[in-house]
């Protein structure tokens, strides 16, 4: 890695291409160096979003920036608006839709920067979780 970055803008971020949008990775460790951190602003299309997943060694905190999105936390639901968040522990279970008719954007963060296992745990096709919505 090249010296890490103290200041990072949207060009200089990591970007992910996520159903026709464009994520932002604004702090990852091969960026800034961050060992106990990652940011997302991540944007969810219409009617779009991350089915249910966990996790394993990730703890991460949804925040809404614009739009409203279905949040589920195990098999508990909330519409989150703007300057709502949603914690999920390590481990847990969660889903994050885009119910609405407009883009929504989030804040996605999680702890620690990096994690031995995977990153991410597909389980939308498991029960009960392929039956909640």
């Amino acid at each position: 890695m090249s010296k890490p970055l103290r200041f990072v803008t949207k060009a200089e971020a990591i970007k992910e291409e996520y159903k026709g949008r464009t994520n932002y990775w604004l702090t990852r460790p091969e960026l800034t160096g961050a060992k106990d951190l990652q940011v997302c602003e991540a944007t969810l299309p219409a009617g779009e979003g991350h089915a249910f997943h966990t996790h394993p060694e990730l703890e991460e905190m949804i925040y809404v920036l614009a739009g409203e999105v279905e949040q589920w936390v195990e098999q508990e639901k909330r519409i989150l608006k703007p300057g709502d968040a949603a914690h999920i522990p390590a481990g847990v279970v969660h889903a994050t839709f885009n119910a609405s008719k407009a883009d929504a954007t989030i804040l996605a963060i999680l702890s620690p920067g990096a994690s031995k296992g995977p990153f991410m745990v597909d389980v939308s096709g498991e029960a009960p979780w392929k039956d909640l919505r």
